[in-house]
């Protein structure tokens, strides 16, 4: 790990996005391991409130406590955890500095820290709502006393954390998009909405009466702090789809930061419960958060001259 390079990263929140099946959880994994080969501290956090898997991956031997049973519970079990789309307020505490909390609610290992959201398999019947899941993804901010950390937020597959406007806070929205029409037309979808936050559209907010949470919603998508959405091509077969793929995405102006073949062994190791690393796209990646870090830099240019 490069420990004195200056990195653009620093402080930043990117999100990985994607269909069910796209590879989300493996290019989190592994775009995490990358970054911190080009010595950044990185924060993974597991927003998927069902998939599970991300601590072998990475090479540890548990997973931590959730986040959700940090903050006091979902709403919907007795607890203080709201969803964003019935109450936007923002979630008390959730910035926090990982010397300062419990040592079980996170795991940390050669400059990889692991945190996870909250998993919603075993809270029993009428608990099946992760909104308040969304809400942690959303606020969230965690520091360390010693470096700036980046932190990289796995969302749970499909659209509706985006809906819920989890992804109001993150700095760059990382879309994998597999060799599916559907993963194309999420990553269209994941623009467009974008497109329309950054134009100060407003937030659906009819459900609400209270007319501060109504300006509270609206406040939240407007100060949006988001960049873009880039996308990342993965388990592609062949050249031909290759081709095919990037020409269906430029059509709607998405241009890839990276292309990745399809690997079986990315699913044996996930299979077996193995960490991903070792394997044939660790340089493709790599070149994926050398990409992130240029685009980056340029808005960083572009602010600099307003």
């Amino acid at each position: 790990m490069n420990t004195n390079r200056k990195g653009k990263l620093f402080g930043k929140r990117i999100g990985l996005l994607g269909k069910g099946g796209s590879g989300k959880s493996t290019i989190a994994v592994l775009l995490t391991m990358a970054l911190r080969d080009l010595g950044y501290q990185v924060c993974l956090l597991d927003a998927d409130s069902t998939n599970i898997g991300l601590a072998q991956a990475l090479g540890f031997d548990h997973s931590p406590k959730t986040l959700l049973d940090y903050f006091g519970g979902m709403v919907f079990s007795g607890g203080s955890v709201t969803c964003p789309v019935d109450d936007p307020t923002p979630l008390a505490g959730a910035e926090i500095y990982l010397e300062k909390i419990p040592p079980e609610f996170f795991v940390q290992q050669d400059g990889i820290t692991l945190l996870t959201a909250g998993k919603i398999g075993a809270l029993g019947p009428g608990a099946g709502c992760d909104g308040p899941v969304s809400k942690i993804a959303r606020d969230l901010k965690v520091y360390t006393q010693d470096q700036p950390l980046v932190t990289l937020v796995d969302f749970k597959a499909g659209f509706e954390d985006t809906a819920r406007g989890a992804i109001t806070s993150l700095d760059w929205a990382i879309v994998v998009v597999d060799p599916t029409l559907a993963a194309i037309e999420m990553a269209s979808d994941l623009s467009k909405m974008v497109a329309r936050m950054k134009a100060l559209e407003l937030p659906a907010t009819l459900h609400l009466d209270d007319p501060e949470l109504i300006a509270l919603a609206n406040k939240i998508f407007t100060e949006a702090r988001i960049h873009g959405v880039l996308s990342v091509l993965n388990k592609v077969q062949d050249r031909e789809t290759e081709i095919y793929m990037s020409k269906e995405l430029s059509s709607r102006g998405i241009e890839p930061i990276g292309i990745l073949y399809e690997d079986h062994s990315m699913s044996m190791k996930w299979l077996r419960g193995e960490p991903l690393s070792g394997n044939d796209i660790t340089q493709e990646v790599h070149n994926i958060a050398v990409v992130l870090e240029a685009c980056q830099s340029d808005v960083d240019k572009m602010e600099a001259v307003k």
